[in-house]
């Protein structure tokens, strides 16, 4: 029997492959659909044209009242809110995230957030963070949202 996430993942999985077959591709990587990863490819006239990423969304069982954990997998845009080890700062994942928010909206706030960048570059602080948050998820961190800068 399929839990309450569990459903709430099967309708959102079912909208996705209907809606969004043009702008990301969707894998579900186990029996229990609790871990995904959506393909993208940077927007046309952007920085990040034609580059793909993919993105790995882990769901608790509280979802959609807890947030997923989401990184980037692989090949790491590199963004002033995206760090080398695929961690992202972004106040949706974190604060500010509300139990309607689906996993498509997040897709599309990390492709507007790309997409808005002017220019490449890591965060400040990216090599420290990063080595210091090996191993560790990135909800377990205080995240400071100042400024639209991490």
């Amino acid at each position: 029997m399929l839990s309450r996430a569990q459903k709430r993942l099967q309708r959102e999985y079912e909208e996705m492959t209907k809606s969004y077959t043009e702008m990301f591709q969707v894998r579900i990587k186990d029996d229990s659909m609790m871990t995904w990863e959506v393909s993208f490819v940077g927007a046309q006239g952007t920085i990040f044209a034609g580059e793909p990423y993919t993105l790995q969304f882990k769901f608790n069982p509280n979802y959609p009242i807890e947030s997923p954990e989401v990184i980037f997998l692989g090949r790491y845009p590199e963004h002033e809110h995206v760090y080398s080890n695929g961690y992202i700062c972004l106040s949706i994942l974190y604060d500010e995230w509300s139990p309607s928010m689906r996993v498509s909206s997040v897709v599309l706030s990390i492709q507007s957030m790309l997409s808005s960048a002017t220019h490449k570059s890591r965060p400040k602080n990216d090599a420290q963070f990063s080595s210091y948050a090996n191993g560790r998820s990135p909800k377990s961190f205080n995240w400071i949202f100042e400024d639209e800068k991490c």
